[in-house]
This record gives structure tokens, sequence and C-alpha cells, in this order.
């Protein structure tokens, strides 16, 4: 049947979801003779649950159909189009289902509707063939009225896994397969409609909505009419009416509930009014050019695939509301329909992308691509014409996307020219034609942050076309992908959105992308964890390239999340300290600040001193307040304190809403006061002599080997005493890199073996030295490093190291650490610090940490990416206490250190390749660094930027050591 919107009525319907009979054959050559005919006995067939992905059915434990395979690019099976291979997973499908009685005879039709069904697919009703479909993440509709029967009847569907839709569907995901949405039988009444657009523009200057619904009706003659009980509306169909309205945005989601009537159906209706439109170089909504702080979205869930429920569709909007995220690209496919349903109702900025990508003609010189083939344009319309057909009256969808990474050609022009003429009200996008002769906005993936200011300038390099390149540097630019997120990651999240808060043009970008694909599993022993591609026994695929999201698979917050939910935070507060003042700009493109509560706290080496609230007056979109402090915070602020006092002020939620409770937290800042006692540099007032004797050299709390000048015991507790340390288990964006890896230069200079050579052990009355030269076999390349460790008189409890780097020869490269390692007692299982925190930072990906007094468990510390690497590390500390039975350990900066800890050592976590794999050693090592690298997004973009590059130097890190008994 004919595309037509995606709506629902009230006209009778039946829920075909539920067990099916099931049976999977190896291609055309293992089919079921008859399978489809009614009287064909199926009691020896397996079931399975529809809507699934049968490849994921018996996840966590083995697959038993199939398996699932990962490929980001290359298609898993000779590029010879329109052909697939004979191997060709074939799944055979049975339900019976009884006709309701009441079931209506008013004329009408029956339609059977699926709502997504990989990849090909052919159906029958009780042996009447209705027809076949592709389009995998499309719905497909069969007129059933002359197959149907009153009472028992039989539905059979024959999926292909591969068919000449899977060449334009090469999207990065796994490669799953069935009927993984839902399946109805709908009645459509001889009088209802067939279909509807809700036209519901905003005149801003005004203030008025105009609104049409045009319904296109089942039988001539048929009157439709719309009501809007809220606005006292009752017109025809196809009527115009103005009308003093709210207008719908992603801040303010404003939906007025109407009703369509047409004979005997009604059709609810959510209408939000809104206007966009590419005006004045910019894109704007409501007269407004508004900024997108976005991500890619893929659906998936680790259990069952592409088949999610509200619920899952519901915790994802949530998350992203409660993360300041505003904008979603539907990456790269139409999700559910009811996703779309929920961000018109909870407010987010959707483009809605088509189900194309041809990808992996890439690899072959773009040779055959169906983008530029005429045979294949009936089905780019197709898939483009069912995408916007179902989906044109979610006030939420802001642009069309003709589909993403199919390179160039004619077809994606007539994609472009049939939405443009279908829905003039959407603007087009596409990022694969870099000319953007027939889309609306100038889309790049990747570009690095030098490419991004230039593109905001508008001084970007220019194209060979002069016309289409003045027509290109006329649009707003948006980043359709950046800052990937793989892994420990994205760094440079801060450059870019001062980009795009500097230039009008630069109107923000999705982050790629929202969700890890990984898919649960089990250890022989019962553990979970999460696989990706590789785990499954794939001929090709492109390892755990597929974990690259800002949540986990089971939708846990990253690091990487929580960075980006401070770098897009809707509101930015600041402190003058000096005039006593709360700086409010409010950010947000329409929504004033009336909704939040500031709350402000003192504290003193992060002990509570005082707390409050300011009194803000709400702040309009775009504008700036200043908010002078409340007496009780202008005396904290003055009052004496034992350590650091720090200032936070915290923009919170005034009231329930939708997406997040009262309370919950959307911006903060702070301000340094006063500074005394813990956290400045200790200055001794004379140093405790070293002793040799027995066997070791003794100074103060410490003991020494005598020969390595390691400190092997501190108080009572033995240990491994710390020694420097350049290495760390490479992260996805060290291993990868579009300018090649960072970690394999690394390796090539053997930072992950390192030897030290002791060159010398000198105890004396100021303390002990031990020189030391540490290098690697085979280069020449080396670091002198000089242990100078002291007791201050004046505190004989602690030990106190500095540690002195010098590179020798060359290092032409930035080093992945620098600091000291120790191996304490197993035992030592909790940490306590002031410093920043709560979670990881590194030098790039920071804006989140807050400084503070944190308390966690070892290993909770550990952030568990799907793919093991360099994780848990906090910055800025200024002590920190492991402790556990027995006693414990005190860290003290010298002002601050970089601190890591864990069960396990960096080279455990290089070798492992799933969490499973990493095992305690009985011992917990101990980072203190001086720096780290940064980590960039170079995993699939651009590397870490120079600022944030730990580069060879001659280096000091001062650290004391202070043993706590049991």
């Amino acid at each position: 049947m004919a595309p037509r919107a995606g709506f629902p009525s009230d006209a009778a319907a039946l829920a075909l979801d539920g067990d099916w009979h099931f049976r999977l054959g190896a291609g055309l050559h293992d089919l079921t003779p008859g399978f489809e005919d009614p009287s064909h006995d199926v009691t020896g067939w397996e079931t399975v649950s529809v809507p699934s992905c049968w490849q994921l059915d018996g996840i966590p434990d083995a697959p038993r159909r199939g398996s699932p395979a990962y490929t980001n690019q290359i298609y898993p099976f000779p590029v010879d189009p329109p052909r697939v291979p004979d191997a060709n997973p074939t799944a055979e499908y049975r339900r019976e289902f009884t006709l309701p009685e009441a079931w209506p005879a008013d004329g009408g039709r029956s339609v059977l509707r699926f709502e997504g069904v990989d990849s090909c697919f052919a159906v029958w009703l009780n042996g009447s063939r209705l027809g076949d479909g592709k389009g995998s993440r499309l719905p497909t509709e069969f007129d059933a009225t002359a197959a149907l029967r009153p009472g028992r009847n039989v539905l059979a569907v024959r999926v292909h896994q591969w068919s000449a839709g899977s060449y334009l569907e090469d999207q990065d995901m796994w490669w799953v397969s069935g009927i993984f949405r839902s399946v109805r039988l709908l009645h459509r009444p001889a009088d209802g409609v067939r279909d509807l657009f809700v036209h519901a523009d905003y005149d801003h200057l005004t203030g008025e909505g105009i609104l049409r619904v045009d319904a296109d009706p089942a039988a001539a003659g048929t009157e439709a009419r719309v009501t809007v009980p809220e606005l006292g509306l009752d017109l025809r169909a196809g009527e115009t009416v103005r009308v003093a309205v709210e207008p719908w945005t992603a801040e303010t989601p404003r939906l007025y509930d109407a009703t369509l009537t047409a004979g005997a159906e009604r059709v609810p209706l959510r209408i939000g009014f809104r206007r966009v439109r590419v005006e004045d170089g910019l894109l704007k909504v409501n007269g407004r050019r508004i900024l997108l702080r976005g991500v890619n979205r893929h659906e998936w869930h680790p259990e069952t695939g592409r088949t999610l429920d509200r619920s899952t569709m519901l915790r994802d909007i949530e998350l992203m509301k409660r993360h300041n995220i505003n904008a979603v690209r539907t990456s790269h496919y139409p999700p559910d329909q009811e996703f779309l349903s929920l961000c018109d109702e909870l407010g987010l900025w959707v483009i809605d992308e088509c189900d194309l990508e041809t990808h992996g003609f890439e690899l072959v010189g773009w040779r055959d691509n169906p983008s530029a083939d005429p045979r294949w344009r009936d089905a780019y319309l197709d898939r483009m014409s069912r995408m916007v057909e179902r989906d044109k009256n979610h006030p939420a969808v802001i642009m069309w996307s003709l589909g993403n990474e199919a390179g160039t050609g004619d077809n994606l022009r007539a994609m472009a020219e049939w939405a443009h003429e279908r829905d003039p009200g959407r603007p087009v996008h596409y990022e694969g034609d870099r000319d953007s002769g027939y889309v609306d906005v100038y889309s790049r993936m990747y570009a690095d942050h030098d490419e991004t200011d230039r593109i905001g300038r508008c001084v970007e390099e220019p194209t060979k076309d002069p016309a289409l390149d003045a027509h290109r540097r006329a649009l707003p630019f948006i980043l359709c992908e950046y800052a990937h997120a793989m892994g420990n990651g994205p760094g440079g999240l801060v450059e870019y959105q001062r980009l795009f808060e500097q230039h009008p043009r630069c109107q923000g970008g999705f982050v790629w992308e929202w969700i890890d694909h990984g898919i649960t599993r089990r250890t022989e022993d019962g553990r979970a964890f999460f696989a990706y591609g590789g785990d499954f026994g794939e001929v090709v695929h492109d390892g755990n390239f597929v974990a690259d999201g800002l949540v986990l698979p089971d939708r846990t917050p990253s690091p990487g999340l929580v960075e980006y939910k401070k770098v897009v935070e809707p509101v930015t507060v600041s402190v003058d300290r000096a005039a006593c003042t709360v700086g409010v700009r409010n950010g947000q493109d329409f929504a004033d600040t009336g909704h939040l509560r500031w709350l402000w706290l003192v504290e003193d080496a992060g002990e509570l001193v005082a707390e409050g609230e300011l009194a803000v007056p709400p702040v309009p979109a775009g504008e700036s307040v200043f908010a002078p402090w409340p007496p009780e915070l202008r005396t904290a602020a003055r009052s004496a304190g034992t350590g650091e006092r720090w200032l936070t002020v915290r923009a919170v939620l005034g009231k329930d809403l939708p997406w997040a409770p009262a309370g919950h937290e959307v911006a903060w800042c702070q301000e340094r006061l006063t500074v005394s006692g813990a956290g400045s540099a200790h200055r001794p007032t004379g140093f405790a002599p070293a002793s040799a004797g027995g066997g070791s050299i003794t100074l103060g709390p410490g003991t020494f080997d005598p020969e390595t000048g390691r400190l092997v015991r501190l108080g009572a507790h033995d240990m491994a005493g710390p020694r420097l340390d350049l290495w760390r288990a490479p992260t996805d964006n060290d291993l990868r890199g579009w300018g090649g890896s960072v970690a394999e230069r690394w390796r090539a200079a053997g930072l992950d073996r390192l030897e030290h050579k002791v060159l010398g052990v000198a105890p004396g009355d100021g303390g002990l030295t031990v020189r030391t030269r540490v290098s690697a076999a085979g280069t020449d390349a080396a670091m002198e490093a000089d242990y100078h460790y002291r007791v201050p008189a004046d505190a004989p409890g602690q030990l106190w190291l500095t540690l002195e780097v010098r590179p020798v020869a060359d290092w032409p490269f930035p080093l992945p650490r620098l600091g000291v390692r120790a191996a304490l007692p197993a035992a030592f299982d909790t940490v306590t610090w002031f410093g920043a925190g709560p979670g990881e930072a590194y030098p790039d990906t920071r804006a989140a940490a807050r400084v503070g007094r944190f308390t966690s468990t070892v290993a909770a510390w550990q952030t568990p990416y799907l793919f093991p690497q360099e994780n848990g590390h906090r910055t800025d500390v200024r002590w920190a206490e492991l402790t556990g039975a027995g006693g414990g350990l005190r860290l003290l900066g010298a002002p601050h250190f970089g601190l890591t800890a864990r069960p396990w050592t960096s080279e455990d976590l290089d070798a492992a390749r799933h969490p499973t794999d990493l095992a305690p050693r009985g011992a917990l090592y101990v980072n203190a660094d001086l720096a780290q690298h940064g980590v960039g997004s170079a995993s699939c973009g651009p590397g870490v930027l120079p600022a944030h590059r730990l580069l060879p130097g001659p280096s000091t890190l001062t650290v004391g050591f202070e043993a706590m008994e049991g």
C-alpha cells in the first residue's frame, strides 16, 4: 500500500505480537514447500518472539539461531549489486490468529502493518500472497481485505537476511535480522481517513499559530473535521485558521490535544506549533537561531538488539534531558515511531534520517554506487517517501536527512527535491556531498577545531564550482558527527563548544554516539560482559568500534556523558568574588530560568561550612543577570578556615518535570575563596637523617632496599614503593588515529617494558637520594630519574618524595603519563580524597570535575569500558587516604597530583580484551601522576589538542606518604 502517516485511531486493531512458529533455513535452497498453506503442519517447529532479532535468541548465553555480526563499513558479503550470496539465512514465520467476531464489516479495508522487518520479506495470509517489502527500518502495509476470513486465520512470513536492500543498509551497526518491530492488523473504515498532514505553523511576530489539517478521506464525499478544545477550534479539514498559541520548542514542548473526525473514525492528534526556516544563513525555529546540543542515536538494547520497548525509549530521552542534550539525529534510519512521540512530548529537536547508507562502496572506489545509478532511484525515493509520510506530523522533527555516507549521485538530489516539494516546512540535510547544492544546511563529520573555526568564519577551503561554493558558504553549519565517544573520551568538547557559541554560523552538532552496542554474554563461570565485533566468530568485523557511546550498553552514563552535560549546560553560572555577585547567563534559545532554583554552599577542605539559596529573578533566553550574595554567604566567605575554602553554586529544578524530579542539577560552578592549611605545599623546618644498617635503609617511617633504593615498608605496611611510570593501557583514541596510532609509537619506544637501572643509592643527613636511568631494550632514549626522599623534622610521620626527571636523547612524541607507581596491600579497598571528582578526569575531559571531598570503593573507582583501557584517573588531588583492614596510607600533594588506584596493573589492562579478563593480583596498584596525556577523539576524529599533550621535558613531582595504623 502507499505510504501514509503513522497515527493512532479508535478504529479496530489486533496486535499480532507474541510467540510465532519459526524455522530458520540456510537460503533459497533450504525452504519449506507450502509453509504458507494454512493446512501445513508446523507443530514440530520452534517458536520465536515477535518482535525480536533472531540472531539474539539465546542471549546472554550462546546464540541459537545464527550469530550477530558487526561491521562499520565493509559489506559482509561480496559487493556485486544487486546480487547477494546463496548462503542467505532465511526465516519462515507462522502465526495463527482468530479474527474477533466484532471485527467491522462496513466495507472498509483490513490492513496488515509491519513496523520493521530486516531485510526483505514476503507475506501470505491464508495462503494468498499479499506482497513483499524491503526497507528494514520503515513500515510496510498490505491490503489483507480479500484474504482475511472470519475466525481462524494463518499469517505466514518469509524473511531473508540479505537482499538487494542490504546494499542500502550498510550502517555502522550489528547485522541482525527478523521481524524486529511490531505487527498489527488494522481496520481502515470506509468513511475514515486514509492519510492526514498537520500543518501547524507559528508566526513569532504576532504570536499566532496557523493551523491546517489536510485529510485524505478513504471515501469520496466524507467530511473530516478537526477540533482543538483548548483553542476553541472546530473546523473542516483543509481549512486554515490563525489563533494565538504557545509555540512548541524543545525547551518548551507545548502540545495541544486535538481530534480529527471522519465518519465513525476518530484520530487523536497532538499538535505543536512551530516554524523551521533557514534565514540569513542561520537555522531558525520560531524566528530564533537555535544551538544543537545533540547526540546520534542508534536503536539498541544489549539483549534484544534493535527491538526496544517504550520504557527503554523513555529511559533514553530522560537520560538525554538530564544531561542537557536537546537534539537527536536518528542515525542512520528512522526510529520506532514511539520514540518520536516521546520527543514531541518531552522536547527534543530531531533530525529524522532515512534508512540509507552505502558506505561499503567507498572501499571499491564508489564503483556501482547505487546513489549514482538511476536503476536504484525508485528504491531511494520509496525510502524517503515512507519516512516523510510516516513522521510528517511530529513537531519534534525539524529536519529530514537523506541518509548517511552514501556518496554522491542524482538519486540523492531526487530525494531532496521530492522532500522539498512534499514538505516545504522542513529543511533537508545530507553530509556526504561537500557541494551541498540540494540541501539546506552545510554538514560535516569530524572536522577538527581549526577547520570548524574556519567554517565559522566562512574562510573554509573553496570547492570547484563557484556558484555551489557561494551557496554552501551561505548555509548554516552543523557537525552531524563529532567528538567520537569511544572508550575513554571524548576529549576537546570544551573547545568545540566555544566555537559553537562564538560563531553564529556554527549551530552545534551531534556527538557520535549515544550508546555502546555491546551484546550481553556470560563467561563459563557466569560473569556477565558485553561482546563486540569478533566475539561471534565473524569472518570480517570491526572489533570494538561498535562501542563508541556516551552510555554503556546497560545505559549507565559514562564519564564522557557527564563531561558533555557540563560542557553544554544551558545556563552558565559564574562567581565574581570581588563584587560578591553570582552571574547567570541563560544560554537557552526560548525558555527563561523561572523553573530553576539557585543553591549555594561553602566548604572548607571539603567540609560544609554554610549553605543557602540565592534570589535570582527569571532570566530571559539569551540574557544575563548578576545576583548579590546574601549576608550568610558574605559571612561564610570572609570567615577564617583551616583549608581551601570553595563556593559552589548549583542550578537545580525547582519542581518535578516529566523528565526529572525537583532538585535535579542542571548547571553549576565553583570559585575558590581562600587558601590555607591543607592543599598548600609543605614547607619543612628541617629534615631527618637516613641510616643504613641491618640490610636496610631507614628514613623516618620508611624502610628501603639498600640495593635498589626502593621503599619496601611504610610504618607497619609492606609495599613495593614508588617507581617512575610512563605507561598507561592505551585508550581507544591512543590505539586508533587518523594521523596514526600514538600507542604504536609508545610501544615501539618500549614504554610498556621499561627497565630501571640504579645508578646510586645515597643515604645522608638530609634524607635519601636514589639515582636511576629508565629506558627500554633497543633504544637509547631514556629518562634520568632521581628520587629524593625527605622526612620533615616537624612532621616525622611523613615521608616526602621529590622526583626529578630529565629526558635523555630524542623523545619525538608525547608521553602517556609521568608519575610514579607503587603496590600497596590489597586490603586497602576504599579511597577518600580531597580534590577534583567525583568521576574520572583527564587534561581535556575535566570540565565536569569539581573540587570536594569524596569517597569510593576501589571497585567502584574503575570505569568498565567494554574494551579495557586507561581509566579512573582523578585529577588535582590534594590528599588521599587508601584504607581497609589493618589501616591505610595517606598520600599528600604539594600541591596536587593525579591519582589512580586499581587491583590490577596497567599491563593487565593492556592485555585484557574484556573486563572479565581482569583478575585482582593481590595488591593495590596506585599511581601518583604529575601529568597525563589528554585523550582526544582520534579513534574517529582529531587527536589531542596541543594544550593537552604531555611533551617530554625536565619535570618535578613532589608527593608525601604517611602510614595510617589500623
